[in-house]
């Protein structure tokens, strides 16, 4: 690669090296670049963006690989490229910048920095020439380095203005935290939540899954209906809509339409590991299957098309084909006869809404399911069952055709934060549905993770290729902190508690500042123009959020007052705004409920092996019941099964308060009835 013009050909991500060949002069982000723009007195051209994203691929064909373009980027710029993925820190600065100057922002994000990496003018995509309103982007590089030559005192002066603005303030607690802020909250979402398509609010519409289980979670303790329809509404519109991928599973990023009828085609790793339990805790509290097979075809497609030899989930699978956009996933009527036959392609037609002209640019369909199969079953004279046979025999058979098209690109680098999510969901969907093939993956990707990229006690945030690097944020170790004690409850394995309970020390000693607030990154990370710290689900729940999730429940497993503090100050700034902004901190919401509700503390004492005791196990795992640990196996380095011993050498299972417990029970009817009555 020595014939490289740029330096992105020593980088892993793949985002990073699909510029490599670019004729810019690219620079990785890094004090190479920095102290280059700072001897030259240049302005710094930064532009951030992620493998899968389809405008970054426009603006990558029609700028960065345009000779002409590139020479201008070169005679003017220190340019850098960034993979948004891996330095979230940086995009999140930056995009808080762009969002300030020009009312919104997106990606590609285009950003024109002082030498000091101040920005100073910014947007998204621009073309290469002037169209659709937009300045081309050749205009915009001139101006900007115009401006900064002969504007430069009232750019530095703006720049410390700009610095001052983007630095965090300190939220001050308005009261402490009521669990009357979280129905409240509830109540908001279901306001908003449209009653016709489903989501809340317009096109483009995304799934928000914290906000969704925030309603699944309130209605499980009040029994408000209205919270349960407005939560359904949405899972099943998104279920039949062309967000949901109806011949692989997964989900799309989000819909173009309010209806959820076109995605934008990209699956990211994080929706598809946040959403997959949102389905199981609906199922579980409603008994219907057919959200219980969204939550099994999710993890499936997971398994099967993300799950990398090395071990981790790829981080997400590309927008675009070699077809274009979509093309892989789109259908005509002719296309499914063909595969089909006539018989059985008119009847997808039906099932899927395939229609002559389509809904995608022209032509193709996305496919859907406009109707229930019930009502499709009435209309053509069939039991409903059978109905559902044939169509799933269509959809295999409409996969392996598909496989056969040119796919879109994968984006093969493991982030630590979106497998922790996915970790998870394996590991409680495992549980609550008894596959131990769920519990397998779960525990396979987390003894990758803490292999490969918790370095000497150090979380890293991503690994390619053998190579971890870019030390963690609090994301990656929040989450993989609160993922290792779900996969704990799953395995009863206790190196998996024990690994859990390092990182949530880890939170604390690096994340945390004197006043008790907790950033992005770490004391140790290198700094940038403000040290930022994000409270916002967007779209992961926000680091400190599952970092509070975590402390709440392993002070729920230990009995130690520290970790509920440490989670109360989290919490107790950002209650009032729970109330107010569900949508952005759905995921504070639910470590919220657990710090201020009854929680139950289950010991389940017994040989893992037995009958008994997975009867027991799978006594607590059949009920959707957030607010409660599930302690078992070995009892070295677990405070709850300390002194929690079997009865006449049968397992028994001990429901404890504050680790006072009632009187251990032996088989699964007595544990039943105890969980059902409340906490």
């Amino acid at each position: 690669m020595e014939s490289v013009a740029n330096r992105l050909a020593r980088e892993t991500s793949p985002y990073l090296l699909q510029h490599a060949d670019n004729p810019v002069d690219w620079y990785p982000w890094g004090d190479e670049a920095l102290a280059r723009a700072r001897s030259e007195d240049k302005p710094i051209l930064l532009s951030v963006g992620y493998s899968a994203c389809h405008w970054c691929h426009v603006m990558a064909h029609e700028s960065f690989e345009n000779p002409q373009i590139a020479a201008l980027m070169n005679e003017l710029y220190i340019s850098i490229k960034v993979d948004r993925e891996e330095r979230p820190d940086v995009d999140s600065i930056y995009m808080q910048a762009v969002q300030g100057m020009t009312g919104h922002g997106g990606w590609p994000m285009t950003v024109f920095l002082t030498p000091d990496a101040v920005p100073f003018y910014g947007g998204t995509y621009f073309p290469p020439e002037e169209r659709m309103g937009l300045a081309g982007f050749p205009t915009v590089l001139r101006a900007a380095a115009e401006a900064f030559r002969i504007r430069r005192t009232e750019i530095d002066t703006a720049g410390e203005r700009m610095r001052a603005a983007l630095a965090p303030p300190r939220i001050a607690a308005r009261g402490a935290p009521e669990i009357a802020q979280l129905d409240q909250a509830a109540r908001r979402l279901v306001e908003h939540t449209d009653r016709r398509h489903g989501g809340f609010g317009g096109a483009p519409k995304f799934p928000h899954p914290m906000a969704l289980d925030l309603m699944l979670r309130r209605y499980r303790v009040t029994g408000d209906e209205s919270l349960w329809r407005a939560a359904e509404i949405t899972l099943d519109a998104m279920a039949r809509g062309g967000i949901h991928d109806q011949v692989g599973g997964g989900f799309h990023r989000y819909s173009v339409d309010a209806r959820w009828a076109v995605p934008h085609f990209e699956k990211m790793l994080y929706d598809n590991a946040q959403l997959a339990p949102v389905y199981l805790h609906a199922f579980q509290l409603s008994g219907r299957d057919e959200l219980r097979d969204v939550c099994t075809r999710t993890l499936d497609y997971l398994a099967r098309e993300m799950l990398l030899p090395s071990g981790g989930f790829a981080a997400s699978q590309d927008a675009d084909s070699p077809g274009g956009e979509g093309a892989f996933f789109v259908w005509t009527p002719a296309q499914l006869r063909d595969v089909l036959g006539d018989d059985d392609g008119a009847l997808a037609a039906r099932v899927y809404g395939v229609v002559e002209g389509g809904n995608f640019e022209g032509s193709a369909t996305v496919l859907s399911m406009p109707f229930p199969l019930e009502r499709i079953a009435e209309s053509v004279g069939v039991p409903t069952e059978e109905l559902r046979r044939r169509v799933d025999a269509i959809g295999a058979r409409l996969y392996a055709a598909r496989a056969a098209r040119p796919a879109p690109g994968r984006d093969d680098k493991v982030i630590t934060a979106w497998n922790a999510l996915a970790l998870r969901a394996f590991a409680e969907a495992g549980a609550a549905l008894s596959r131990d093939d769920y519990v397998i993956v779960a525990r396979h990707v987390a003894d990758f993770l803490l292999d490969a990229v918790v370095a000497d006690g150090t979380v890293l945030r991503t690994w390619k290729d053998g190579e971890a690097r870019i030390t963690g944020f609090i994301e990656d170790v929040a989450h993989l902190a609160d993922a290792l004690l779900t996969v704990y409850e799953a395995s009863g394995e206790a190196r998996f508690f024990e690994a859990g309970q390092r990182l949530c020390a880890q939170v604390v000693e690096r994340f945390r500042g004197d006043d008790g607030t907790y950033y992005d990154t770490a004391d140790d990370a290198p700094q940038l123009i403000v040290r930022p710290r994000s409270v916002d689900d967007n779209p992961v729940t926000a680091g400190q959020s599952s970092a509070a999730s975590a402390f709440t429940r392993l002070h729920a497993f230990t009995g130690d007052a520290v970790w509920r503090d440490r989670a109360l100050e989290i919490i107790t700034p950002l209650a009032a705004a729970v109330a107010q902004a569900p949508l952005a901190l759905g995921g504070l919401a639910a470590a919220m409920e657990f710090a201020l509700s009854p929680v139950r503390e289950i010991a389940i004492a017994g040989d893992a092996t037995d009958a008994a005791t997975r009867a027991l196990l799978d006594t607590v795992w059949r009920r959707f019941d957030p607010l409660r640990v599930l302690a078992w196996g070995p009892a070295d380095g677990i405070p709850l099964l300390r002194d929690r011993l079997a009865r006449d050498g049968r397992a028994a299972a001990y429901v404890c308060r504050g680790f006072v417990c009632d009187a251990p029970v032996t088989d699964a009817e007595s544990l039943g009835r105890i969980l059902q009555a409340p906490a």
